[in-house]
């Protein structure tokens, strides 16, 4: 009977849920991204993700890092929340730890889901970013976690930021809610 109970609490969890929903709004973005999370690809960051989402803290954070043709970056929990200063958005993570990589054999298409990370592969903690378009370079070099199902016009209207490091200037849009779907 203990085996079952454990069985099912590990079936509610957030690491086995199938997607988040992300309301995104600004001056760019505004609507509805649905992702697929890939638990079965790379579990610990989908249940860090959810994990996060379940309890609010993707709420209000902004997209920090965004480059024409390459991706949309956002997750900082800690430095990245609507309405701070964020000169430092993009430095912080979340109070759960970096995870080690889980490299796989999915390419970085466009609508591809990665994790964030510094120069160390096992530095992934909060941050993600969602592709516009192809990146094959950053292949068996970042963990895929998951795909755009829904929304990838919302995706590509989110506020671009400039230079080569794609820092936004001004008011970035923003994840409003974020939710764990099944």
């Amino acid at each position: 009977m203990l085996k079952l109970a454990a069985a099912i609490a590990l079936l509610a969890s957030p690491a086995l849920a199938s997607g988040i929903e992300i309301t995104i709004a600004g001056e760019g973005a505004n609507g509805k991204v649905v992702i697929d999370l890939l638990e079965d690809v790379a579990p610990k960051h989908v249940a860090q993700i959810t994990a996060l989402a379940a309890d609010g803290k993707y709420d209000g954070v902004v997209f920090h890092r965004v480059i024409d043709g390459f991706m949309a970056q956002t997750g900082d929990v800690q430095y990245g929340l609507e309405g701070q200063d964020m000169s430092r958005a993009g430095t912080g993570g979340s109070d759960l730890g970096n995870i080690d990589a889980e490299f796989s054999d999915l390419p970085f298409d466009a609508g591809v889901v990665g994790m964030a990370r510094s120069q160390n592969p096992n530095s992934a903690n909060s941050q993600f970013f969602i592709m516009f378009d192809a990146g094959h370079f950053l292949n068996g070099q970042y963990t895929v976690v998951g795909r755009v199902t829904e929304g990838m016009d919302v995706v590509n209207a989110i506020k671009l930021g400039r230079g080569q490091n794609g820092s936004v200037v001004g008011a970035p849009d923003v994840m409003k809610t974020v939710t764990v779907t099944d």
